[in-house]
């Protein structure tokens, strides 16, 4: 049976992470959170916007109102990597070799390992982004598109566009496919291999959160009462495929998805802080948490796939012991 250890924090959650297989809770207010024998806690940021794992778990990258970006050791060391001044870092992704990508207003700067920066310049604000699986690859969420560019080289930047507000990015784990999330209540999606558009529409609101299955056949999404689940099993992707839909509930939406990292199975966070995990393959499902005090924003899976950590808008947090 699943065990629930609580831990109820004063404020907004804005990610939950394992790193260093410790439990870790980014809230808004800029304190940073983790379960290390014990609570314990650090005063990162005045405001934090956005926090993301390194590719290897083994820091926390942060983003703040304060214009700083920030790596969290698993013992609570904090390094400051860069500042932007008086601006707010509105978006941060996690590169191969130790890269890191942040936002500031319409720029995007990349951070490399060796400390080098580079900038890239948007005629709009940059809204989300995220490395490619494979190289040194960035893609850049913005109005009317998206943007690809490699920063350690000096080639042109492919430009993939489509109208409207398109406010965050993922590529899919084989690198064939980049989706973006829109302001509107939908997904947008590129094969690369063509650029052939992939429109995936619909949702009865919008799409906060998109997690992919780990060998890239399945990304599940938020949005609506169910787990949104599209194939992307043949060389079309989702494309007149019906996706599955996964714990339905009638009378609450699904505020957050986290794939399993080895099997095909997707934790499912509500509106009312429940969380349960329902398997693609038949849609089995078992409940993992009851309701609670707020929407789930953030859930992640342990390297193992044996825990799960969430985190909420009210600072109802945790972790899940799946058991055995």
């Amino acid at each position: 049976m699943p065990t629930v250890a609580p831990l109820d924090l004063d404020g907004h959650c804005v990610t939950a992470a394992f790193i260093g297989g410790v439990p870790h809770f980014a809230l808004a207010d800029g304190t940073v959170h983790r379960l290390d024998h014990g609570h314990k806690s650090a005063e990162v940021h005045d405001g934090l916007l956005c926090a993301v794992p390194s590719l290897d778990n083994g820091t926390l990258l942060t983003g703040g109102e304060d214009g700083k970006v920030a790596e969290i050791s698993p013992d609570g060391t904090v390094k400051i990597l860069a500042e932007a001044g008086r601006k707010w870092i509105t978006s941060i992704a996690a590169g191969p070799q130790g890269a890191v990508a942040y936002a500031t207003g319409r720029t995007a700067t990349v951070r490399l390992g060796d400390g080098r920066t580079r900038a890239f310049e948007c005629p709009r604000s940059v809204e989300g982004l995220a490395f490619a699986p494979k190289g040194m690859r960035l893609g850049i969420a913005r109005y009317n598109g998206a943007t690809l560019t490699f920063p350690a080289t000096e080639g042109k930047p492919l430009e993939l566009e489509w109208a409207g507000a398109h406010t965050g990015i993922t590529f899919s784990p084989d690198g064939n496919y980049v989706v973006t999330t829109m302001q509107e209540n939908a997904l947008h999606g590129w094969r690369l291999a063509d650029g052939r558009h992939m429109r995936m529409s619909g949702y009865p609101a919008k799409i906060k959160s998109i997690s992919w299955a780990p060998k890239g056949r399945w990304l599940a999404t938020s949005g609506a009462p169910a787990a949104i689940v599209w194939p992307f099993t043949g060389k079309d992707g989702p494309m007149g495929k019906a996706p599955a839909e996964l714990g339905t509930r009638g009378d609450t939406m699904v505020t957050n998805v986290a794939c399993h990292p080895a099997e095909d199975i997707v934790a499912i966070g509500y509106q009312d802080g429940m969380v349960l995990v329902a398997r693609i393959a038949d849609q089995k499902e078992v409940l993992l948490r009851r309701p609670g005090k707020g929407a789930v924003t953030s859930m992640a899976w342990d390297a193992e796939g044996k825990r799960l950590v969430f985190g909420s808008d009210a600072g109802d947090c945790g972790v899940i012991d799946i058991g055995a």
